[in-house]
């Protein structure tokens, strides 16, 4: 059945890619205003109980959610306080630290040897000359982290379905995915079956698995409609409507047993806040009258948006993972003054100097995710975090830069955001099958070693 595109889906990827780095201004640094700050779910139980209950009262009778009763409203006494979580969330993040190790063997997949691999992040066709960048791998500091296993990974989802929600970069782990799955099998392209937009919705199917995997477009997750004066830019304005899910995954979701979400870059752009039905104010803009956000407001809204949908959807019974914040290595200035990426090696973690808007974005994501995890335990529902980083902080030298083709991309530009495949991307899908491993493990009441 086919659907309509996202509101956003006027935006080409190549667009959204030549408009991924937010140049990190004092502007951009400063913490939401005071009168916000009540609402970024900063003082605990109150602000998020307030927001919650406000959204299970609007959903209810809102008509643009073509959801009807199908949401359930939320239990105040669930509220899970955000005060609580600071330390547990600490602990937690130490878990995904890590070092990269030089391991033996060759890539699990080639632009040779796999022929899903979109201009974009083809690296080695576009010529590439160094290919140092393959002979890394993440390693946790806390275990061994499994090689990706294809037969496995089919086996565990043989009768499922994945849905990629989010923007291009999720595109990138959908491609990656694809590439290491070629070792047993090829999909079926079905996105004409089901989507008027095949440029942003895709569909693929393995038959002799009966599994499904498919992207669902939102770079914003939330509504979002362009809205600048001066037409469509790769900076123009959009308005987003941050207590509303985007329809464009809201009319699927519940059809999929994995969702990963996904989103970052894009919010880094001039946008206009819409909460309960009136504009509050702006993000990155310069205009007077208006209250000014920060990006990591809206960023933390819109996840709280997805999950809180996600978790009063009727019918959606799936596994929802959080994929965090993936940061771009722009140097030698901005995505839109001549940056690049240029480097051939990893950092050393003693190397790495870390730029703080970005853990302003990965910090409201995972405590939002903390939140929900909780609620979805008493509702039956699962959250992973797949906490995927610093892992990638530490691999300024995995990116296309400008060995990634595109017909409708600027070549001025470097692309500093997407991963070329083969590349660090891979681990993402690692990360993945281990969760599928744990949690079969966990259904059957076995112990699997890892």
């Amino acid at each position: 059945m086919a659907t309509t595109r996202a509101k956003s889906g006027k935006l080409s990827d190549s667009t959204a890619r030549n408009n991924v780095e937010a140049p990190v201004t004092d502007d951009l640094n400063q913490p939401p205003p005071v009168d916000a700050q009540t609402t970024v779910a900063r003082d605990g139980e109150a602000s998020i109980l307030e927001g919650l209950n406000a959204h299970g009262k609007k959903k209810r009778g809102s008509a643009s959610m073509n959801q009807g009763d199908n949401i359930v409203d939320l239990d105040p006494e669930d509220v899970y306080s955000l005060a609580d979580l600071k330390d547990s969330l600490s602990a937690r993040r130490e878990k995904a630290r890590g070092e990269r190790i030089r391991p033996r063997g060759e890539p699990y997949y080639t632009n040779e040897t796999c022929n899903l691999i979109i201009d974009q992040q083809n690296c080695l066709k576009f010529g590439r000359p160094n290919k140092e960048f393959l002979n890394w791998r993440w390693k946790p500091d806390e275990c061994e982290l499994p090689l990706f296993d294809a037969v496995q990974f089919l086996e565990l989802v043989r009768g499922k379905s994945l849905a990629l929600l989010g923007d291009s970069v999720g595109k990138n782990q959908m491609h990656s995915l694809l590439c290491l799955l070629t070792k047993v099998a090829y999909p079926e392209d079905l996105s004409d079956r089901y989507y008027t937009d095949t440029s942003y919705f895709k569909r693929y199917f393995y038959p002799d698995y009966n599994f499904t995997m498919g992207t669902l477009w939102a770079p914003f997750l939330v509504k979002s409609i362009e809205s600048d004066s001066n037409g469509y830019s790769p900076n123009s304005q959009m308005n987003l409507y941050l207590d509303e899910p985007n329809e464009g995954w809201l009319n699927d979701v519940e059809k999929f047993d994995y969702v990963i979400v996904s989103a970052g870059q894009w919010f880094f752009r001039p946008t206009m806040l819409h909460e309960n039905g009136s504009l509050i104010g702006c993000s990155t803009c310069k205009y007077d009258n208006l209250t000014t956000f920060t990006p990591y407001y809206a960023y933390r809204k819109a996840f709280r948006t997805v999950f809180r949908t996600l978790l009063g959807l009727e019918n959606y019974k799936g596994v929802t993972f959080l994929r965090t914040f993936s940061p771009s290595h722009f140097e030698n200035g901005a995505w839109n003054e001549g940056g690049n990426c240029v480097r051939t090696r990893p950092f050393a973690r003693e190397e790495l100097k870390v730029d703080q808007y970005i853990w302003d974005m990965h910090s409201p994501q995972v405590e939002e995710f903390r939140v929900f995890e909780e609620l979805g335990k008493k509702r039956g529902l699962e959250f992973k975090l797949m906490d995927t980083t610093e892992a990638m902080l530490m691999r300024p030298d995995g990116h296309p830069n400008f060995y990634g083709h595109s017909p409708h991309r600027n070549m001025t530009l470097a692309d500093c955001v997407h991963w070329c495949l083969p590349g660090p991307i891979d681990v993402w899908n690692e990360f993945l099958l281990y969760f599928l491993r744990t949690q079969q493990s966990s259904l059957d009441g076995k112990t699997i070693e890892v």
